[in-house]
């Protein structure tokens, strides 16, 4: 079969370097039952020496070249590479099973929507490796009032410990991007330690709270909060989106979602009585 061409609107970089390959796959450690599955295998740099170690590969591709290579190195249906040909956004994790394991050299330009995608599956995901463009992780991984501390920060930490692991020089890829990489391990939060109660109420919060970065809480929130509800949190109104932790913005919602509560209660007093 021809040598295959990086496709642009696939974000297509392929991983070469065997010193940087090996060192992911120690990172990863894969064991033999592992439920693992690779997203966007590509030429398969991740899955051949994957499926050494395995006794089944689950690989989501969406280009429809690298899948007519995958099955004529793989005959579908093979005993251990199972092929799943589409979208991994669109993708349904929970058919796989649990607990499941994800590796993957992620597009770079499609990376935010799929780790919040990989979010929904979180209680089902052991962890997760993930090369990634390298101002993706810090922003992933960084701490409040640090430049790179952001939506996806906040929004990622509140379900996951995650790490930064490797770098990756553009020269380890062909073609090279124009970016340094990383790879990344995501780990789920234990069912204890998790602080979101009302994941959508948190999530808008996050959202309006860092839609305008530069501005204050007490511009951003004030849809949600008063004086009188930044003064019970104990929190800053000068303060900025980027000023406020995980835990921070946890409060707020619960806060909120404490205030719903006592309104409907009281609603619903009012209706017996009238």
């Amino acid at each position: 079969m021809s040598a295959h061409k990086a496709k642009k609107k696939f974000g297509q970089n392929f991983l070469v370097d065997q010193a940087i390959i090996a060192e992911i796959i120690s990172v990863i450690g894969p064991a033999e039952d592992d439920n693992l599955v690779e997203i966007g295998p590509g030429l398969g740099a991740l899955t051949r020496p994957l499926l050494k170690r395995l006794k089944q590969l689950h690989v989501v591709e969406i280009d429809r070249d690298i899948i007519a290579r995958l099955e004529s190195d793989y005959p579908q249906p093979h005993p251990r590479l199972v092929i799943h040909a589409g979208d991994a956004l669109q993708f349904d994790f929970a058919t796989l099973g649990a607990p499941l394991r994800i590796v993957g050299n992620l597009p770079y330009n499609i990376s935010s929507p799929l780790l919040f995608h990989f979010a929904g599956y979180a209680e089902r995901i052991k962890d997760m490796h993930f090369m990634l463009q390298n101002e993706v992780v810090e922003r992933m991984v960084a701490e409040p009032s640090s430049a790179a501390y952001g939506r996806l920060s906040v929004m990622l930490q509140c379900r996951f410990y995650m790490e930064k692991l490797l770098d990756v020089p553009p020269e380890s890829f062909r073609p090279a991007p124009k970016v340094d990489s990383a790879i990344v391990r995501m780990i789920p939060l234990p069912a204890d330690q998790l602080i979101v109660r009302n994941e959508k109420r948190f999530a808008a919060i996050v959202r309006t709270a860092f839609g305008q970065r530069r501005k204050t809480l007490r511009n951003t929130l004030r849809g949600y909060l008063d004086e009188a509800g930044f003064a019970q949190l104990g929190i800053d109104p000068q303060a900025r989106a980027e000023n406020l932790s995980v835990a921070e913005f946890a409060r707020i919602a619960e806060y909120l979602d404490h205030k719903a509560r006592s309104l409907s209660d009281l609603k619903e007093i009012y209706c017996k009585f009238t």
